[in-house]
């Protein structure tokens, strides 16, 4: 038993997301998954401007840090402020010291202007030596031509794309448009509403999921990699790991913790270095699946990056988190007034 792992790896986020607890609540309550994405997300992202996007990028990485993932995936988007906006996330995880792997989420929603600067997004900050992926939003909100254009974008560049695929029943087409494409170095986000599997890493956000009403996405099935995300309800990737076993038991009685466990090590091949890094938790057998399944509370007490104290007795080393907190609190309160 050991107190200490490598550190984790957060497979899907959206660090934007950070600012919307508490946002007003739409007009009409949404009953559908559209329904929350147009009521909530979409109102939401399209209201960004750059300094929300760094706190809530600060403030998502900060409460990375404090909960032992010291890598995060994240896919972002901001319609009316895209261009600069990858680097603005990036920076903000290096200066808290968490590592991240950035894309900008193209969509045809506000027209091909708008998909054209999502792909050059894409482009400048992969062109920049922005470590990152090109990504995609969702097949239903793109057209073919972004889709070849974002697949051949991701090929120039050497990696892979970042999608949302088939989260909603809206989206079951979206094997069918995306699998052509498809590598095994994409990240094939939810998936539940998959009929086959497609080529690339799956990315399973149960508590999302849940939350959303849509569906169990049977990752046990998937042939391939599966890793474990959160689609931006923080990143306490431990507590996502007991919420992955407990849906799958719910779907299985006879899963055990440790299919979920080996999810929550996979994301360490999306960023292999996350390995070198060490966390020291609250509790002494956290590498036991069928221990940390059933303990909540454990906590990370000292945090390495590449080598560097970036978290010491609980607190980090490098930033302010009472001064994080206070700047996302106020351009929460900038966003909500936009909405």
């Amino acid at each position: 038993m050991s107190d200490t792992t490598a550190g984790l790896v957060c497979g899907h986020h959206h660090l934007y997301s950070a600012l919307a607890r508490g946002m007003p609540a739409p007009a009409v309550t949404p009953r559908t998954f559209v329904e929350i994405l147009e009521a909530i997300w979409w109102r939401l992202d399209v209201a960004l401007d750059l300094e929300m996007i760094r706190w809530s990028a600060m403030l998502g990485a900060l409460e990375a840090l404090e909960s032992g993932t010291t890598a995060i995936v994240d896919h972002h988007e901001s319609p009316g402020c895209i261009e600069g906006s990858l680097s603005a996330i990036a920076d903000a995880c290096t200066e808290v010291g968490v590592r991240s792997l950035c894309c900008y989420g193209v969509t045809d929603r506000h027209g091909p202007d708008g998909a054209a600067l999502g792909l050059a997004e894409n482009a400048r900050f992969l062109g920049e030596g922005g470590r990152g992926m090109v990504g995609l939003h969702a097949a239903f909100t793109v057209s073919d031509a972004t889709i070849e254009s974002a697949a051949e974008l991701a090929r120039r560049h050497g990696v892979g794309v970042h999608v949302h695929v088939a989260e909603g029943a809206v989206d079951s087409a979206a094997p069918e448009r995306l699998g052509r494409f498809a590598d095994d170095s994409w990240l094939i986000v939810h998936g539940v509403h998959l009929e086959y599997p497609m080529a690339g890493t799956l990315v399973h956000n149960p508590r999302s999921n849940m939350n959303n009403s849509v569906g169990y996405a049977r990752p046990g099935s998937w042939p391939g990699r599966v890793v474990l995300g959160t689609d931006g309800i923080g990143a306490d990737m431990l507590d996502e790991f007991r919420l992955a076993y407990v849906r799958a038991r719910e779907h299985d009685v006879t899963a055990t913790p440790d299919l979920a466990w080996g999810w929550l090590q996979a994301g360490s091949q999306l960023v292999p270095e996350s390995l070198s890094d060490t966390v020291r938790w609250s509790y002494d057998a956290v590498d036991k699946p069928w221990c940390s399944a059933f303990t909540t509370g454990i906590r990370a007490i000292d945090v390495r990056v590449g080598g560097d104290l970036v978290l010491s007795d609980g607190r980090p080393t490098r930033v302010d988190p009472s001064e994080i907190r206070a700047k996302a609190a106020e351009q929460a309160k900038r966003l909500f007034a936009r909405l």
